[in-house]
């Protein structure tokens, strides 16, 4: 990854209106409305960022409501705190931060690209809007906090395997999880390089653990990424 990142404002700067399939892969439209579903898109905004960017700093007021249309995010601490602790990935369609929109808060987080990556942004005012009219958009944004728990539940369980391989394949379980990441399908596209940087460990651990994943059918090592062949496994199996 590169070491520098740009300041927020070239992000912003990059910005543009969506494109239809861009549109297409945004998971909570279809729970709106015709016109609460005008008024989203309306408001929603486009931007590329390349690996090393940071989309949200600790310490910096929330303005969007984030999510991942295409590319890898990871979610960690302040490297100032001491050694960076990786909470979560964000595969496509993930979207992510609404705790921090819902209280309008600045960020206890930073999200950092992992690699070039598409980030939609929906601005606060137009969130807050969404919650006042909208019940389909309460539902999702209720089932994405639900579903965000047990994630960072299951989190704090991860930090105490002593396994790599079981941490590996608990990792993988989370980045497909259905709702959270409804657009990576079959296939993951994720280098074991950028695998190592959200599980914390080295690359070569981590291409062990997954020849030891397949071994066990649980996925594919296919080309550019991973195919999962048993979700359940990678989630609560053992080795």
């Amino acid at each position: 990854m590169q070491s520098a990142s740009p300041p927020l404002r070239v992000l912003r700067e990059r910005a543009r209106t969506p494109t239809e399939h861009e549109l297409a892969e945004i998971p909570w439209l279809v729970k709106l409305t015709e016109t609460e579903r005008d008024r989203a898109i309306d408001a929603l905004v486009v931007t590329e960022a390349l690996a090393g960017d940071y989309i949200c700093r600790i310490g910096r007021p929330v303005t969007y409501w984030f999510g991942l249309v295409d590319g890898l995010l990871k979610m960690s601490n302040d490297d100032s705190m001491g050694p960076v602790i990786t909470f979560t990935g964000v595969a496509p369609g993930g979207w992510f931060g609404e705790g921090t929109v819902l209280k309008h808060e600045q960020y206890r987080y930073n999200i950092q690209a992992l690699r070039k990556s598409r980030v939609a942004g929906l601005p606060v005012e137009t969130f807050d809007w969404l919650l006042d009219h909208s019940l389909g958009f309460n539902r999702f944004v209720m089932h994405q906090l639900n579903e965000r728990l047990g994630q960072f539940i299951a989190a704090r369980e991860i930090d105490r395997i002593s396994s790599p391989d079981l941490r590996v394949a608990r990792n993988l379980a989370a980045l497909f999880h259905p709702l959270l990441s409804p657009n990576v399908g079959g296939i993951l596209r994720i280098t074991q390089q950028e695998l190592a940087y959200l599980v914390g460990l080295s690359r070569q651990r981590v291409n062990e653990a997954l020849s030891t994943l397949s071994d066990k059918g649980w996925i594919r090592v296919e080309y550019g990424g991973l195919r999962v062949l048993d979700l359940q496994a990678l989630r609560s199996g053992t080795l």
